[in-house]
């Protein structure tokens, strides 16, 4: 009855499966078990039955086994059948078992000969069976039938990858006697995942059915087409017997007598044969089980680990506990606070490396987005110069003037300065909407208890809104006080003395602020609008500097490609094309010269809002302007030329007024709109979460029903609890087994070359494009199983510790024949 010592492993791993089955699969893969591959109609199902001595699988044409069956037989006195999805149902009549299999396949996939990877679970208790785990996975099929996907193939392989890939996974490869051995399906696929030959064990179907003449001596004495694990030859029942009901206990005593009697095959008939296979397959999982418990028990304590802390909180969490539930409130509320201000503040103990959020976006906001907005209200010269020019004449009437107005200058500002309010107004909704953006964010934190979330959320959204009519009036308040007196005697108000000298002044101001060509910027940008004809659309690294804007091949900035002065360059808005994902705007010049070798503009493409932003912002540092086209309530642009030089000078002189009096309101402005939101909106959102919250809370009167759990935190809770508890009962058992007896060493490495990669033929030109799809699951990395010695000083097979990772192959799909 296999390796008596440690007969007791294969239970001890079914224990395991179903202690881990409560917890998803994710476990069970990696459980030492038996996979069972081959082609269709390899003779797969019939192996199984002769197991267990039963007819219980589904038959029929095409794939018949659409689902893994994990099948664990264990030797016991009585004999029944019980599925995981039935608990407690006990199955005596076979045939209903292979019914139940049928519904329950098809309670999944359907009837159109879909498949699944959800396996079906089945233990069969039987005095005539050894202790054994096997998992019996669909036949590797190559042509869709009826309604199947045209990947069936591929999913059908995927399947099965995700099983043998494993490395605690002994591979069964199922291949007919009357087919090519070398161009065995099962074998490639192993030869795949297991180079070695390590975990691969060969089994001849069909040996009854070979041609006259013809026998599998060489193969199944492992002479021709070697494996490490060697060959066992097997006669199944023929169609024939399984429609006559031919009894499997006399088809058993007919393959017996079929060895013995016959001449190419009775010398070995005591290592052919179903009963021997069933003792080998025993005696090898109950090996591989051994030698891979140590890893496999590495593998479930950091599980175990991950989850301790967790587990703990919920174990001592009573969902009827009053004083519980106000002492989670508290901290809730007191983690809530901590979160915000931490995202506010940016001092967070995990920094988000992808994404601005929090203080960060709202810095951007006051240094990038506010200055960009007001710079573009402020920027078209050519509607300031008409305003001042309307505004001069309509100062002195009928009369002609001598003197420029004082008067004209006081109305033009003001009018500059109420302008303001919009951007202001603009800025404030912006931090606004960030600060509750922010608090969205921390509030999923409280998504476990829906109720004190939709609480908290309302109650400081609406004090953010409050606060944000509070900070709007004092904006207000601020720029009225603004337009309540210009002061003229400002000391950096240039005066009407110093005026003719600003038009000079103001063309060398944004490089003498900047000291001298300094770089402000460095990024991806992709030129846009370059012609298919001349390269298309192509990605340059770009510095903008003070003084201008060069490009390069790459970010090593060794070769430069173009370097563009500023002078005279405005910029615009482009609108983004109806397929394209590129943000876009534009790059000219104010005196209708090409830009850029024979392109009147540059379009320039990133690919975010916020990079869009960012690049306008520091083009305004640049002293790039956006462009903003002058019209009058007709749409036809300014009503007429200055032709009287008097009152082009006086345009001049006020208009070089107004741009250093603006100056001073601008830089006044950029100051403390920052400083307002600051004290009135975030700091106050930050004091009236950390101490009002809380007290806002409990004058709602319902402490006990905020702290009802949602249904997925209830599930979440019993799910962990349920894994924390299978997780400790798994190691647990782990640790009653002695696994002090030795193992039997595998035999020496062969020569597998003949066995061909499993890749497919090329397509052929004939044959159209072929399918896309995604490749097998990557073969991943098992943990080492530590010393090569055991715990009790027995020694571990080497060969188990030297092993090299498999790696799963890149497949083609094939090519899909185009209809006509």
């Amino acid at each position: 009855m296999g390796n008596r010592g440690m007969e007791d492993l294969i239970p001890l791993v079914n224990r395991l499966r179903d202690a881990l089955s409560s917890v998803g699969e994710s476990c069970s893969l990696h459980l030492p078990q038996i996979a069972v591959v081959g082609g269709q109609s390899a003779g797969k199902s019939s192996v199984l039955e002769n197991f267990v001595g039963r007819d219980f699988l589904p038959r029929g044409s095409g794939i018949v086994t659409r689902r893994p069956l994990i099948l664990q037989l264990l030797s016991d006195n009585t004999e029944y059948g019980e599925f995981l999805h039935c608990q407690g149902k006990k199955f005596t009549d076979f045939d209903e078992i292979r019914k139940e299999i049928e519904t329950e396949t098809r309670r999944l996939t359907g009837s159109n000969k879909a498949i699944s990877p959800v396996p079906i679970h089945l233990r069969i208790h039987s005095p005539h069976v050894l202790n054994l785990t096997l998992v019996d996975l669909p036949g590797i099929t190559k042509v869709p039938v009826g309604d199947q996907p045209t990947d069936i193939e591929y999913q059908v392989r995927d399947m099965i990858m995700q099983y043998i890939c494993k490395e605690n996974c002994l591979i069964l490869a199922v291949t007919p006697a009357n087919t090519d051995l070398a161009n065995s399906d099962a074998l490639k696929l192993a030869k795949d995942v297991d180079p070695q030959g390590l975990r691969t064990i060969g089994v001849i179907t069909k040996l009854d059915l070979m041609d006259e003449g013809t026998n599998a001596r060489q193969i199944l004495e492992n002479k021709l087409l070697p494996l490490r694990r060697g060959y066992i030859g097997v006669v199944n029942r023929s169609q024939k017997d399984i429609d006559g009901k031919k009894d499997i206990k006399e088809a058993l005593r007919a393959e017996k007598e079929f060895f013995l009697s016959h001449a190419a095959y009775k010398h070995m008939s005591e290592k052919m044969g179903t009963p021997y296979l069933q003792r080998i397959l025993n005696q090898q999982l109950t090996n591989h089980i051994r030698d891979t418990l140590p890893a496999f028990r590495s593998h479930l304590q950091s599980q175990l680990l991950a989850l301790k802390k967790e587990a703990e909180d919920y174990m001592q969490f009573n969902p009827n506990d009053s004083a519980r539930r106000t002492k989670t409130l508290l901290q809730l509320v007191q983690r809530f606070a901590v979160d915000f201000d931490k995202l506010i503040e940016g001092s967070g103990d995990k920094v988000d490396t992808v994404n601005l959020s929090g203080g960060a976006k709202i810095n951007r906001i006051f240094h990038e987005r506010f200055p960009y907005e007001l710079i573009k209200i402020g920027s078209d010269e050519g509607k300031l110069r008409t305003e001042i020019n309307y505004a001069i004449r309509n100062t002195h009437g009928v009369r002609t003037g001598l003197f420029t107005p004082d008067t004209a200058f006081e109305a033009i500002v003001k009018k500059q300065i109420s302008r303001l309010k919009g951007p202001c107004v603009k800025f404030i909704d912006m931090v606004s909407q960030e600060l509750t953006t922010t608090v969205y964010q921390c509030i999923d934190k409280l998504s476990s208890f829906p109720k004190l979330r939709d609480e908290t959320e309302r109650i400081v959204t609406t004090e953010i809104r409050e606060l944000e009519t509070k900070c709007r009036d004092q904006v207000m308040l601020l720029i009225d006080i603004q337009l309540a007196y210009i002061n003229t005697k400002h000391e950096d108000f240039v005066g009407f003395n110093n005026s003719p000298q600003m038009h000079n002044h103001s063309n060398t101001k944004i490089a003498a602020r900047m000291g001298g060509n300094q770089v402000i910027r460095k990024g991806w940008l992709t030129i846009n609008n370059i012609g298919i004809m001349k390269g298309g659309a192509k990605e340059y690294w770009f510095i903008l500097s003070a003084e201008n804007l060069s490009w390069f091949k790459d970010d090593k900035e060794k070769e430069k490609k173009y370097m563009l002065p500023l002078d005279n360059l405005k910029l615009r808005d482009v609108e983004k094309g109806f397929m394209s994902s590129k943000y876009v705007f534009a790059i000219f010049n104010t005196e209708l010269r090409n830009v850029y070798k024979d392109y009147k503009c540059l379009e320039l493409a990133c690919n975010s809002q916020e990079e869009l932003d960012s690049w306008k912002a520091s083009l305004l540092r640049a002293g790039v302007y956006p462009e903003k086209v002058a019209v009058d309530g007709q749409g036809n642009g300014p009503p007429e030329n200055l032709s009287d030089p008097q009152l082009e000078r006086q345009v001049e002189t006020i208009s070089n007024l107004v741009d250093s009096y603006m100056g001073i309101i601008y830089k006044t402005v950029r100051d403390l709109m920052p400083k307002t939101m600051m004290h009135l909106m975030i700091n106050s959102v930050k004091e009236f979460i950390s101490s009002e919250l809380l007290a806002q809370l409990y004058a709602l009167g319902e402490c006990s029903a905020l702290m009802d759990e949602s249904p997925e935190q209830q599930q979440h809770r019993v799910e962990v609890l349920q894994k924390h508890a299978a997780l400790k009962e798994a190691l647990a058992a782990i640790g009653e087994i002695s696994t002090s007896t030795c193992t039997t060493p595998l035999p020496p490495p062969v020569d597998s070359s003949w066995i061909k990669p499993s890749s497919l033929p090329k397509n052929s030109a004939a044959s159209g494009k072929p399918g896309i799809r995604s490749h097998a699951p990557p073969v991943p990395r098992v943990p080492s199983a530590g010393p090569k010695s055991s715990p009790n000083g027995s020694r571990q097979p080497t060969s188990q510790q030297n092993r090299t990772p498999a790696l799963v192959p890149r497949r083609l799909p094939p090519a899909i024949p185009s209809v006509k």
